[in-house]
């Protein structure tokens, strides 16, 4: 059982004893030390917070616990009960409040939920403001309201509505292009809030919507995180169904992922390529990713004149990074899609929304779009950690290793080689070091990705 404290949030398993998992007392002691950050940050005398949950087990639980200790604190809360992750964000500055709380574990299986911390605008905090909430909420340095100053609740649950309406009114979506298009299109919700949102974005604009596991149960029917071998169900309704395509998200809806119309997978880090190709044909701009990502999105920008540019891993370093570098799309290679347009936040209805209106203007079918694109191939991989793994020594071990070849050091250490990389880190959300690699073929990331995990165990002596 695990308890993770990092600047964007806490993350954890339910059950089990405080301070070694997400407990009720470790809901509340991190509420509060948010909460009064948030009165130290804002300067204000009445302060509002926006919460919402994906659809997981704990969830109730969870959001009761958080929304009663902000009400304790005096702090008026904005409740959207079942929501998504890129829909809070976009109701912290429509409701003008002071930040926000989503309550989920994103991809982590149903054992596991999360307090995501949002401020004014609706995005995840800077390292400085996460460290000061942890170092609040170790001292448990933090009072309570008295009972003539507690806070309200009000309870708003139409902003999955609001949420489509923002997104049908960007620039480059033209539902009247999309409807003419006629797609079909099964949509895996995994049995979360996808399962509501996503069926409604595309029904709003004349799809015909396949539902799969779009019952917001919190019984995930399979591992929530969506890689192939997680998806053999939609894979084989899509081809069963004769859809056009397949979507797939992650619990709270940040993630997105493509089926193509022979049932394999477009490939998430290709979510963002395409979107971006969108986008890019319209606008001129530069885009952003991590440093895990594809160097498709690099390609595909530099053919429409953009400037690429790498961030370190985690959605707040990518929307630095898009800032600096005045990105226009930007994201992660996991699917996530930000659309300064819309929001500086992940969003899988954005997503949606560019890729439909890519499919339809350009025609043909998704394995041809997909084939259309520079062929890499990447492999995840991961080495779960222990506590005698010393992994800061191991990362500079690596890097001293390949000191000849191109070499990053803002996030772990990424490798680059002529023809393929390596990126090794530290995770922010499970205890374990990810390996990723990409090649021009799959067999060739793979074997990289064997190759560095066997010189990692020799460094580490495993």
């Amino acid at each position: 059982m695990t308890l993770i404290k990092s600047i964007s949030g806490i993350r954890g398993t339910i059950g089990g004893n405080p301070g070694d998992n997400l407990t009720p007392i470790d809901a509340v002691k991190f509420t509060a030390a948010y909460g009064t950050w948030l009165k130290d940050y804002s300067k204000k005398e009445k302060l509002t917070v926006v919460i919402g949950r994906d659809a997981r087990l704990s969830g109730e639980m969870i959001q009761n616990l958080v929304v009663s200790t902000l009400v304790g604190l005096g702090i008026d809360v904005v409740d959207l009960d079942l929501s998504t992750t890129p829909t809070v964000e976009i109701a912290v500055p429509l409701e003008k409040a002071d930040g926000g709380i989503i309550l989920t574990a994103s991809h982590n299986p149903k054992q596991w939920n999360a307090l995501k911390l949002l401020n004014e605008k609706g995005e995840f905090l800077d390292a400085e403001q996460g460290a000061k909430i942890l170092k609040i909420a170790e001292d448990e340095d933090f009072a309570f309201s008295e009972v003539d100053d507690l806070g309200s609740i009000l309870k708003n649950d139409s902003y999955i509505d609001i949420h489509i309406d923002e997104v049908l009114n960007l620039s480059l979506v033209d539902a009247d292009v999309i409807r003419k298009s006629k797609f079909k299109v099964v949509v895996d919700g995994v049995n979360s809030t996808g399962g509501i949102a996503i069926p409604k974005l595309l029904q709003e604009i004349g799809v015909e919507v396949v539902k799969l596991y779009c019952q917001p149960t919190g019984h995930f029917p399979h591992n929530p995180e969506p890689l192939k071998e997680h998806l053999e169900d939609i894979c084989k309704l899509v081809v069963e169904e004769e859809a056009d395509f397949g979507i797939v998200v992650d619990p709270d809806v940040d993630r997105l992922a493509f089926i193509d119309n022979t049932g394999e997978m477009f490939g998430e880090e290709y979510t963002l390529v395409a979107c971006a190709d969108y986008v890019l044909g319209k606008t001129k701009g530069n885009t952003v990713s991590n440093l895990s990502s594809s160097r498709a999105l690099r390609d595909v920008t530099q053919k429409h004149g953009g400037t690429y540019e790498a961030a370190a891993v985690g959605e707040v370093n990518v929307v630095t990074k898009m800032k600096a570098n005045e990105a226009i799309i930007g994201g992660e290679g996991n699917g996530g899609i930000i659309y300064p347009e819309s929001h500086y936040g992940r969003d899988a209805l954005v997503g949606t929304a560019l890729f439909l209106m890519l499919m339809s203007e350009r025609g043909g079918t998704v394995a041809e779009l997909r084939a259309s694109y520079p062929a890499y191939f990447m492999s995840k991989k991961k080495i779960q950690l222990t506590p005698e793994l010393d992994v800061d020594g191991i990362l500079k071990a690596m890097a001293e290793k390949y000191k000849d070849e191109e070499i990053s050091t803002i996030d772990g250490v990424k490798i680059d080689f002529p023809d393929n990389w390596v990126h090794l880190r530290k995770s922010n959300t499970e205890p374990i070091i990810r390996i990723y690699t990409e090649a021009g073929s799959q067999q060739a990331a793979d074997e990289l990705a064997d190759r560095i995990i066997g010189e990692i165990k020799t460094v580490a002596g495993i």
